[in-house]
């Protein structure tokens, strides 16, 4: 049995695995993104297709916190946390619509050189916003566990 005062082996894994998968989506996207020419059709789907992925990932691990679970264990340990935590849960319409936002802008067939370097500054802008807001979650769970998870390293 998981003393209380050490986080669940269990309840890490999952955070240390949702947080991998999240950062190779976005490295692996990042990595579409780079070229500085626009993208043909085929890389265009293909960059589409990574991003709604992207997109379905992250409303699944929404809904997950949103129902309860580590975020929810963190502030039983620390109420204090109550209103940080939820900051971090109001995040996750905005983050959505930023993405949604994205996919709108990214057409189907064909796109411009001035068009590819707004959706890759969009991007860069809608990746840093995630980051902080993992930032935000993580340093809740650190901060309820009295735990460093090494997530922010």
């Amino acid at each position: 049995m998981a003393s209380f005062d050490r986080i669940d082996p269990v309840i890490l894994g999952h955070i240390l695995g949702q947080h991998r998968d999240l950062h190779a989506q976005m490295l692996s996207l990042r990595a579409l993104c780079e070229d500085a020419a626009a993208p043909d059709r085929q890389r265009l789907t293909e960059v589409r297709g990574r991003l709604s992925g992207l997109r379905e990932y992250l409303r699944q691990h929404f809904e997950q916190e949103e129902r309860g679970g580590f975020m929810e264990e963190s502030i039983a340990r620390m109420p204090r946390l109550s209103v940080v935590a939820r900051e971090v849960l109001a995040d996750h319409p905005r983050l959505l619509a930023e993405i949604d936002g994205l996919l709108e802008r990214l057409p189907m067939r064909d796109i411009s050189a001035e068009a590819w370097a707004a959706v890759k500054r969009d991007f860069a802008v809608f990746t840093d916003h995630l980051l902080a807001h993992e930032r935000n979650e993580h340093a809740v769970v650190q901060e309820g566990y009295n735990e460093d998870l090494g997530l922010d390293d």
